[in-house]
């Protein structure tokens, strides 16, 4: 298979860790006799410094040009510190959604056995927790108008019936590939948003009547997702719900940096690692690479590549039995590897198996 994928590294540990994950790519492609061709370009911090633009009309060209985009993460001190900046990295996030109509964002949430020690959870809570959540991407108040002055702040929280329908049909599809069992997130008792969204997602059962459909409040199911995780199959919600449960979500993996992702809609595809770009860790060799290895995977499944994304996974659940592990899950009385020898074992991996 002939691919062309856009490479944005972004910011802080983002360079090192897009490192490892095009290795892996490569490895992969030599592997199976596939030819990936790679065109790099900016976003976030580094693109303002370029540009003056996060998200500059060179880097959407070439994103338009390719058949998906593999993305690391954008975020700099130097902005998170000046909360009056008026351009900041993350736009360029928001940017590449929204002009690539990347509105359904794909997040799924497994355990590990080997780390459920790393959880601050109890093992018998975590243990075979495999689930999904379908964000909503482009829509509601990160979207929404926007006004701030010294007093006085607003973000709107608007959705539209063609938007929630669109993701709901998403997420109801993803459903019939798993246990048929679908969970829409919602503040219906306060918000007007919430309620149209769980309206639209009542007058859609029936058209998936192979799927239980039930409906839980985002505070509800902020707890639940930590006390009942294998309750849950496939989640979906808004935007900023997404965002925050998405996040929390790491405490059932154990670490921010396994969790993949992927972000589909109208344009090209992207498939990103979930955490940021922790630059107080930039160039210090310990940023853990699998996030970005295993969205590497996802990226290969999503054209249909399903033994080469199996050895990827095959390959990460190796170094991690093997106690080749960064810094952040390794465990006491076994050497911590770096980013690099992490993403150079899995390379080798792939070549020899």
């Amino acid at each position: 298979m002939n691919l062309k994928i856009a490479v944005l590294a972004g910011d802080g540990i983002g360079p090192e860790i897009m490192k490892q994950g095009v290795a892996v790519l490569k490895a992969v492609a030599t592997k199976y006799n596939h030819h990936f061709a790679y065109e790099e370009a900016l976003i976030g911090a580094c693109a303002i410094d370029a540009f003056g633009d996060p998200y500059p009309d060179a880097t959407h060209d070439v994103c338009m040009r390719s058949d998906a985009v593999f993305f690391a993460a954008v975020g700099d001190l130097k902005y998170d510190n000046d909360p009056t900046s008026p351009v900041r990295p993350e736009q360029g996030l928001l940017a590449i959604r929204k002009k690539l109509g990347l509105f359904a964002n794909v997040r799924p949430v497994a355990t590990f056995e080997c780390l459920l020690h790393k959880s601050p959870l109890k093992d018998h809570l975590l243990r075979g927790a495999d689930f999904v959540v379908i964000r909503e991407l482009t829509g509601g108040m990160y979207f929404g108008e926007k006004y701030q002055d010294n007093d006085r702040a607003y973000d709107t929280d608007i959705y539209t019936r063609p938007e929630i329908e669109r993701i709901l049909h998403v997420a109801f599809q993803m459903a019939m590939t798993r246990k048929k069992h679908l969970t829409v997130v919602d503040k219906a008792n306060v918000l007007a948003s919430s309620r149209l969204w769980r309206q639209i997602a009542k007058e859609m059962e029936p058209q998936y009547p192979e799927v239980t459909t039930d409906y839980m409040f985002i505070d509800n199911a902020s707890m639940r997702v930590l006390t009942e995780p294998r309750f849950f199959d496939v989640i979906v919600t808004e935007n900023t719900f997404g965002d925050i449960l998405t996040d929390e979500t790491s405490c059932i993996t154990g670490s921010m940096g396994l969790q993949p992702s992927s972000s589909l809609g109208l344009h090209t595809p992207l498939f990103e690692p979930v955490h940021g770009s922790w630059p107080q860790a930039a160039g210090q060799n310990i940023a853990n690479p699998l996030a970005q290895i295993l969205s590497a995977a996802m990226l290969l499944e999503h054209f249909g590549l399903n033994a080469e994304g199996s050895l990827v996974r095959q390959a990460v659940n190796a170094s991690l039995d093997a106690y080749v592990r960064t810094p952040d899950i390794q465990v006491d009385g076994h050497p911590r590897y770096g980013t690099s020898e992490v993403g150079q074992w899995i390379v080798d991996y792939i070549k020899s198996n």
